[in-house]
Parts: C-alpha cells; sequence; structure tokens
C-alpha cells in the first residue's frame, strides 16, 4: 500500500527541521512541493532550499502542484472553506494516484505543523474516505509559528498558573478576548483584529516571517504599539506581496 508522510518543517527557517523531519524526507519516493502563486513563491523556495540541503536520497524526486485559490467568503465561511477543500482534495487524488507506485511513499511537506491551523489532514481524510485511491498515513510533527513567536520574544506563553487560548483573528474580532484566560495567540488575522480591543493596555508581542532573515518583532503596550505594527503590517505585506505573522496578547499581572 501507498505511504503518506505529513511533515512539519517549522515556520520559516530550515534549521527548525528536526532529525525525524529529516529521515522522513529521505524515507520518500516523491516530495510534493504546492506552489501557491508568484506573489508566495518564497514558500515554495523554502521547501525547495530545504530539500536541496537535507535530502540525500538520489531515487527521491520533486512533483511540483498548484495549489488553488481560496475565494472570498460569501454567506457561509464554512462553506467557502469546504469548496476550496474540495478542490484541493481532488489535487491531492491525483497526485496520489499518478505519482506514487502502489508501494511507493511519498511526503508533504507542511509550514509549522500539520496539527495546528492547517488542512492537509482534513483534505487528506477527504480523499481517504472517497475510496479511489488506498494509502497509510504517518504525521511527523514540526516546530509552530507559536513556538517561534515565543523564542522571538525570549518570552514564556502562559502566565503562571494559567490558560492560553489559541484562536483567529475572525473569532477575536467577534468575541474579543476570553475572560477565562491570561494569555491569548492569534493566527490567521489580515484585518489587525487586536485593534478592536477596548483594553488597551493588553500587551501584544507580535512577529512576521518568523525565523526567517525578513523576521520582524515588535512588543508593548497594545495602546502605544497597536497602529505601529499596522503600519509596519502593511509595508511588509505590500513589499513581498504576502505576509504570514501571528501575535500573544497578555492580560496585566502574573
Amino acid at each position: 500500500m501507498r505511504k503518506l508522510l505529513v511533515i512539519g518543517i517549522g515556520a520559516g527557517n530550515p534549521d527548525h527541521m528536526t532529525v525525524q523531519a529529516i529521515d522522513g524526507l529521505n524515507r520518500a519516493d516523491v516530495l510534493f512541493i504546492p506552489d501557491k502563486g508568484a506573489k508566495k513563491d518564497d514558500l515554495a523556495d523554502l521547501r525547495r532550499r530545504i530539500c536541496d540541503r537535507f535530502v540525500t536520497n538520489p531515487k527521491s524526486r520533486r512533483v511540483e502542484f498548484d495549489v488553488p485559490v481560496r475565494a472570498e467568503p460569501t454567506s457561509s465561511y464554512r462553506v467557502t472553506v469546504d469548496d476550496w477543500h474540495e478542490a484541493i482534495a481532488e489535487i491531492y487524488e491525483t497526485l496520489i494516484r499518478n505519482e506514487l507506485a502502489e508501494d511507493g511513499c511519498g511526503a508533504f511537506l507542511i509550514w509549522g505543523d500539520p496539527s495546528l491551523y492547517d488542512s492537509a489532514l482534513r483534505i487528506l481524510e477527504r480523499v481517504r474516505l472517497r475510496g479511489n485511491v488506498g494509502f497509510e498515513l504517518e504525521v511527523i510533527p514540526g516546530i509552530t509559528a507559536i513556538q517561534a513567536l515565543a523564542a522571538a520574544h525570549a518570552t514564556a506563553l502562559n502566565r503562571i498558573g494559567d490558560s492560553i487560548l489559541v484562536t483567529t483573528g475572525r473569532r477575536l474580532t467577534e468575541e474579543g478576548l476570553s475572560a477565562n484566560a491570561g494569555s491569548t495567540v492569534v493566527m490567521l488575522d489580515g484585518k489587525c483584529a487586536f485593534n478592536t480591543l477596548t483594553d488597551k493596555d493588553v500587551l501584544i508581542q507580535w512577529g512576521a516571517y518568523l525565523g526567517t532573515p525578513d523576521q520582524i518583532v515588535i512588543s508593548g503596550r497594545l495602546g502605544d504599539v497597536g497602529a505601529e505594527i499596522e503600519k509596519v503590517r502593511e509595508e511588509a505585506r505590500r513589499k513581498k506581496g504576502w505576509i504570514m505573522d501571528t501575535y500573544l496578547l497578555k492580560k496585566l499581572g502574573e
């Protein structure tokens, strides 16, 4: 039966690669490299550089594939995402069927960790449920943007004896800060949702392009640095054509 490895490659620094991840790359006959278009070619190029640096298996080959652009949400965010995942599942199924031998091993290189705000595992489950192509699945964890953010700011994620909430920019806008979490990590925020918070005394620790040579970090009281983060973020996005960022919010007090 075909074997698929879903490998976490870290948050942007090739040095984030674990020994387990490197071993996984070298077990694979085929390395699947997603291409999200010219504006995000840096993301595909990082995967290529990781393969150049760590892959020593002379029999492995790379197969690059285009990732369809997700439509803007209309009446339902979930329906929009579901349609997008279905389109990607079609591509995954074709890749697995056409590029892997019946006893072959393929690897998908996943930014950060496959378990955290990435849909590869859900999409592969769609492919499995279709029943058109069989495969075994193995997941290799990677360093997340959350870990890279905490390291960049030399901080602990949690306050003593308190909980951490990991959420999205959309939900932060809708729900605000949780009363039950002393620390909140916000991901997938394209609209600077921190500006919607009424409590401007919250500490924000923000980072973009974490782990890469282009890394940017800003920290301070939200009321003091919120506008600066928004300006720096927009300038960086315009310059590179894309941005990947996340941030940590902490209430006052230990």
